[in-house]
Parts: structure tokens; C-alpha cells; sequence
């Protein structure tokens, strides 16, 4: 069973996140923060993640802290989760339409962690959501899940289905690069013999 759960406990926020890699992408968000639990909902739906998320931050400062470290909690569970990543597709990518928009995800499930993030938004905010953020959360998940990943918005006009088309085109690409390939399920996908960074 990959299954896992993080809790993570600072003076700016209390964060708990699980989740289980082969599940049906189920999803209890509570982070105060109404736009990241949309995209975080989004996460868990299109990669079949099942995930749980409740954090407690200093929202009375702004979103920043609790959104990273919601990041790097859920990064570190679903590193944890993978285990030595045996058997896994390990690559992947997805191309997501969401109106005008378009976004493109490559994954590497490689234990060695790097962002490449090339999204410009049109504006500073949705809603109350400052859109800087967007790349934050991407940075601290991918930086503790260890994996590599390159995000790119090719266009689009509006800044939400912007920011929802990078974390549906996560979350499918992450959804084939963690699956269990049946032609090597006991086999790290490294001629390393290693996916530990």
C-alpha cells in the first residue's frame, strides 16, 4: 500500500497531509485558503491521488506561508509514499487544454528534484490569491516529493484557467509517472539501480 501522511508543525503553520498513491482521487482540503483548496481538489481528482490537507496558518499575514508549506508537506508524503520507486513509469507528460489556455507538464519521478516553471499571469491576483504563489507551491512540491518538473503555459488569457491548467496538467502527468508499469514492477526504472537522488 503507498499510502503516507506528513505532519508539519512550525511557528507560522501546522500542516498534516496524506495521501495514497493508488486511490481513486478523493479529497479533503482545509486550508483556509478557498482558490489553493479549488487547485489542491484538482490535484487529488485528476491524478488519482487521494489526498487529505489541513493546515493552520498566518493567513492574518497573508496566504504565502501556509500555501508553501502545504507544499512541502504534500511533497514530503508523496516522496515518502513512493518509497524506492520501484516499478514505477517513473516519466511522463501531459499537454492540458482549459479554454484558451494550454499547459504542459513533463514529469520526471527521479529523486532528484528541480523546477523549470515558464507561466506568466496576466494579473496579480484571483480573487484574493496572489498568482506568485502559484509557482512557490510548485517549487516546495516538487523540491521535498524529489522529482523534476517542467511547467509551461504555451497561452492563455485568464489568470484562473492559467493557474487550474498547471495543476490538472500536474496532476496527469503525475498521475502516469507513479503508476506501476506491469513490465517492470519489481525493478527500479534506473540503469542506477537507484532513485534516491
Amino acid at each position: 500500500m503507498r499510502q503516507a501522511s506528513i505532519n508539519r508543525k512550525t511557528t507560522e503553520t501546522s500542516v498534516s497531509a496524506s495521501v495514497s498513491l493508488d486511490g481513486t482521487g478523493t479529497y479533503d482540503m482545509k486550508t483556509g485558503v478557498g482558490f489553493f483548496d479549488h487547485m489542491m481538489e484538482q490535484l487529488a481528482r485528476h491524478s488519482l491521488i487521494d489526498m487529505k490537507i489541513e493546515a493552520k496558518g498566518d493567513l492574518h499575514i497573508d496566504d504565502h506561508h501556509t500555501v508553501e508549506d502545504c507544499g512541502i508537506a504534500l511533497g514530503q508524503a508523496v516522496a515518502k509514499a513512493l518509497g524506492d520507486r520501484k516499478g514505477i513509469r517513473r516519466y511522463a507528460s501531459a499537454d492540458l487544454p482549459m479554454d484558451e489556455a494550454l499547459t504542459r507538464c513533463a514529469i520526471d519521478v527521479s529523486g532528484r528534484p528541480f523546477l523549470i516553471f515558464k507561466v506568466n499571469f496576466p494579473r496579480q491576483k484571483i480573487g484574493t490569491f496572489d498568482t506568485e504563489l502559484v509557482r512557490e507551491w510548485f517549487q516546495a512540491f516538487a523540491m521535498n516529493a524529489g522529482i523534476t518538473l517542467h511547467v509551461e503555459n504555451a497561452y492563455g488569457e485568464n489568470a484562473h484557467h492559467i493557474a487550474e491548467s498547471c495543476f490538472k496538467a500536474l496532476a496527469r502527468a503525475l498521475r502516469v509517472a507513479i503508476e506501476i508499469d506491469p513490465r517492470q514492477k519489481d525493478v527500479i526504472p534506473s540503469t542506477k539501480g537507484s532513485l534516491a537522488g
